[in-house]
């Protein structure tokens, strides 16, 4: 399969992951966001990478975000809430940094594919991004036996955590609309130090 049929493949099933993450969490997820005085961000390896980018363009918006784990992260407390990422909900640094900030009187919002997760389990809410689970591994495993086909095009998190960047992405251009803020806005608090 060429590079350009698989990132056209690849966008074919995150539009189609978007379409069944719910939108009533979605709706939370956005209030729990606009009433926080301070938004932390974790998430490890990938889940990690894509979590700062969130943060990032979270300052560009104006509000007050934070990396778990930066030496420049101040204490969580009460009022502020943690955008926990991990794909299993087991990510065992992921799950500390969850129940650390449950015992501090701070809500956790979580985007994982496993609701019943010890992640899940601590959040107040949740954004359910299904990434490949278990039994699709199985299914496409058996499906590309039939075929004759080779392993697949999202390896391990990869489903998860593009799905999971695209919905970070949008929920910005959500706020850019509720907040009435342009890229302007968003240029002047970019780093100017690169």
């Amino acid at each position: 399969m060429a590079v350009k049929e698989r990132m056209a493949a690849l966008a074919e099933r995150i539009a189609n992951e978007a379409q069944l993450i719910d939108s009533s969490s979605i709706v939370h997820f956005l209030d729990e966001m606009r009433k926080a005085k301070t938004i932390f961000v974790a998430g490890a390896g990938r889940s990690g990478y894509v979590a700062k980018a969130f943060a990032m363009r979270l300052m560009h918006l104006g509000f007050s975000v934070h990396v778990v784990g930066e030496a420049t992260t101040p204490a969580i407390s009460p009022g502020d809430l943690l955008v926990a990422v991990s794909g299993s909900g087991e990510t065992f640094s992921v799950v500390g940094i969850a129940d650390a900030a449950r015992k501090m009187n701070a809500k956790v919002v979580s985007i994982t594919s496993s609701p019943g997760s010890t992640l899940g389990k601590l959040s107040n809410a949740m954004i359910l991004v299904r990434g490949r689970l278990p039994s699709m591994l199985e299914r496409d495993y058996l499906a590309r036996q039939v075929r004759g086909g080779h392993a697949t095009m999202a390896p391990m998190g990869t489903l998860f955590e593009l799905s999971t960047m695209v919905f970070f992405d949008s929920v910005v251009e959500e706020l850019m609309v509720m907040k009435k803020r342009g890229e302007g806005f968003m240029r002047k608090r970019h780093s100017n130090l690169e």
